[in-house]
This record gives C-alpha cells, sequence and structure tokens, in this order.
C-alpha cells in the first residue's frame, strides 16, 4: 500500500464548493487502496485579510503575535476539510503544526522545519485515519507558532514526505503543471512533463511563481520527487526529480522573466579591496536584494565601474543610500527603470556549446537591445526592456523549439 501527500494550495480550498471538489480528489486516493495524508493552506485571501488586520493594530506589530495571528487560516480550512471527509463516511481530523509536533529553526515568519514529529501520526493512518494537517507552520524551542514563510504549505507536504516516508508527494495548485514559460505572456508555452529540481529551482527564484524555492530546495536536499497538478481539471501534471531516466533530449527546458526591473550603474568608482562591499552593505542592511552584478575595471586599473539590478519598487531607497554613503567616491551615478529579466534555463547546456551565441542572435533578430547578461552552468538571463519581454519570450521559445 502506497503513502501519498496530498497538499492544496489557497485556490484549491478558496471556497465550500472548492473544498467539496478537493475532499472528491482525497476520496479517490483513499478508495484506490492509498494510506493518504493532507497537508493544506489557507482559503484564498485569508492570510492576506489577516496580514491587513496586523497592520490596522500596529505599524510594528510583534513578530510572534503575527505568526499566531496568520497561522489561523489554515486551522480552518483543514478543519472545513476534515468536516467534509466526514460527513462523505471516511475516518479524518484535523491536525495543527504543534500536536504532532512540527519543529522549527530560525526567526518569526521565514523559520525552516528541522523535524517532524510521526508517531501518533503513524497509528492514526495505520487506523485507517485520512490526517488533515496544517501547512505554512511549526513551533519553535520556546513552543511559539512559527510560519515558515508565504506557499510554505509546499514546504510542510515535502518535509512530512520526508519523515513519514511517503511514496508520492503530489502539490495540487490552480495550474495543471509547469510550463515551459508563462502561458499568460506566450500562448504557445508548453507543459512540460518532467524537469530536474535544479531547472525547477532556477525557473522558481527567475520568477516562475508554480513553487517557491525553498520549497524546491528541501525537495532536492531530501530527495523528494514532487509531482505537481491542478485541482480543477483532471490532467497529468509535471514530476519535479532528480532522476535522469525517460529525460528528453531537450537542451533549453523553460523561459522565465520578471517585472519591475531597474538598474544602477555607479561610474568612476575609486577601486580598492572591499569597495564593492562598501557599496552593497548599506543595502543589505536596508533588505534591499541585489540581483545581477557586472563590473568594468579602467584601463588604468584605478577606477572601476558597477552596475546591478534591483527592484523597482527599491530604486530611490537604494538612490539615497547611495548618495549618503561617505565610503565611496564616484564620478557619476545612472538609473533605469522598466526593465525585466529573460532567462533561459536547462541543463543541457551545460554539454551543448553555441547556446549564448544562438540566445544573442534570436534577440538581435527581434531588434531587442540587452543590457546586462548573467550565467550559471545552467541558464543565461538577459536584462531588457519591459516593453520587449513577450517579443523575447516568442522568439527564444520558437529557437530553442519549445512551441
Amino acid at each position: 500500500m502506497k503513502t501519498v501527500v496530498l497538499k492544496f494550495g489557497g485556490t484549491s480550498v478558496g471556497s465550500v464548493d472548492r473544498i467539496k471538489k478537493v475532499c472528491k480528489i482525497i476520496a479517490f486516493y483513499k478508495k484506490n487502496k492509498n494510506r493518504v495524508v493532507v497537508v493544506s493552506s489557507a482559503m484564498s485571501g485569508v492570510t492576506n485579510e489577516l496580514v491587513n488586520k496586523s497592520k490596522l493594530i500596529s505599524n510594528n506589530f510583534d513578530r510572534a503575535e503575527y505568526d499566531a495571528l496568520v497561522s489561523t487560516g489554515e486551522q480552518a480550512s483543514c478543519a472545513l476539510i476534515a468536516g467534509r471527509l466526514k460527513h462523505n463516511g471516511f475516518k479524518s481530523r484535523s491536525w495543527t503544526s504543534w500536536q504532532l509536533p512540527i519543529l522549527t529553526d530560525g526567526p518569526h515568519s521565514s523559520a525552516r522545519i528541522s523535524s517532524v514529529g510521526i508517531k501518533e501520526l503513524n497509528n492514526y493512518i495505520k487506523l485507517g485515519g485520512i490526517p488533515i494537517i496544517t501547512g505554512f507552520q511549526g513551533i519553535n524551542n520556546d513552543f511559539r507558532i512559527t510560519t515558515i514563510g508565504r506557499s510554505g504549505s509546499d514546504a510542510t507536504a515535502i518535509m512530512l514526505a520526508k519523515f513519514i516516508k511517503a511514496d508520492e508527494c503530489i502539490i495540487y495548485t490552480d495550474v495543471d503543471g509547469v510550463y515551459t514559460t508563462d502561458p499568460r505572456q506566450y500562448k504557445k508555452a508548453k507543459k512540460i512533463k518532467k524537469i530536474f529540481y535544479d531547472e525547477m529551482l532556477e525557473m522558481a527564484s527567475l520568477g516562475s511563481k508554480v513553487m517557491q524555492p525553498t520549497s524546491v530546495q528541501d525537495a532536492k536536499l531530501n530527495k523528494i520527487d514532487i509531482k505537481v497538478k491542478s485541482s480543477f481539471v483532471s490532467k497529468s501534471g509535471t514530476l519535479i526529480t532528480g532522476s535522469k531516466k525517460t529525460f528528453s533530449n531537450q537542451i533549453i527546458t523553460g523561459i522565465s522573466s520578471t517585472k519591475n526591473d531597474a538598474k544602477i550603474t555607479i561610474v568612476g568608482v575609486k577601486d580598492r579591496p572591499g569597495v564593492a562591499a562598501s557599496i552593497f552593505r548599506p543595502l543589505s542592511k536596508n533588505l534591499i536584494n541585489v540581483d545581477m552584478v557586472v563590473q568594468n575595471i579602467s584601463q588604468n586599473g584605478n577606477e572601476t565601474d558597477l552596475t546591478f539590478t534591483i527592484k523597482s519598487e527599491d530604486l530611490k531607497k537604494t538612490e539615497r543610500l547611495i548618495k549618503k554613503n561617505k565610503s565611496i567616491s564616484y564620478k557619476k551615478l545612472s538609473f533605469d527603470k522598466d526593465l525585466s529579466k529573460v532567462s533561459i534555463i536547462g541543463v543541457g547546456m551545460i554539454t551543448t556549446p553555441g547556446i549564448t551565441y544562438r540566445m544573442f542572435q534570436a534577440l538581435a533578430s527581434k531588434k531587442i537591445n540587452i543590457l546586462v547578461i548573467a550565467t550559471s552552468e545552467i541558464k543565461i538571463s538577459v536584462l531588457i526592456s519591459s516593453k520587449s519581454v513577450k517579443k523575447a519570450i516568442a522568439v527564444l521559445h520558437k529557437e530553442f523549439k519549445l512551441d
């Protein structure tokens, strides 16, 4: 008998009718002689509503109380699922994170799961029960509720699958899998049947919203295969795995894009050891995430031009921090807004020469100007004007035979 972990996202349990449909999916697995463990997110919109209430109470709401507050959304959805399954004649009950317990390390709102107590859970499963477990949360060493970041229910499901040695971990969401690119950006996007952890990790970190990077990382570290499926349509999904069996010879697996990027260039910085750290230290302290970084040294070796990208909403704050930074001197500061990063991802590029040329040539054929370039073993990213993103995705999708 297989043990299956099923995770349902907020849109999947977003209404009473959707919860009833989710219970039919759960019943299908149970009737097919599986041991079933369910992890649920809060109903869509509930967590945002609770966050907004905390802001109305205080502009510096206590972090521990924040976690205690926003974790209540999952308790409600789990109780509703368990109640419906009981109505349908199944043995089921809801479990909150502290009842197992799910133990976490790290600060409130961004904790990570360290262990899961499974003794009582396994006993309940052996007796034929269907446990419905709150995602997104755990408890720390002080017995306070912690949350593990938005979309943290995926991480809960993955870690549960690890500790109970589940045969399958299936993430049910509002899309029927991972696509070669965002179907809203390009109608010829194609569903990917199988994708490597590293490729999914790059796609998630570069703009794909199907899964959070931390959840994919947890799956990779613990060698948990994940299936992504839709709770609204009965279609095969996408398998995220590390296994090389039955993979195609596709060089590029997918194309990701971001929105609202900005580019900052500091011209004529006096070059010395530690100057880059001096520039980025104030940004780090102010929680400004720096992405692409390019540095050019002058011919005389005395000066450098430094270009980096951030999110547009951080532009004014970044400009202010650089201008008041007394530890650096420079000749000129320039900014560009309304930019986007477009990336091609695929493990096949490791062993295939000419990918960089093909990408740049394809973009040039559509007169798309590249502002910044960043590469890794399995990705090439370029910074371009936001108005050219759809055109870039279309030409790259065609160039690498993803249509």
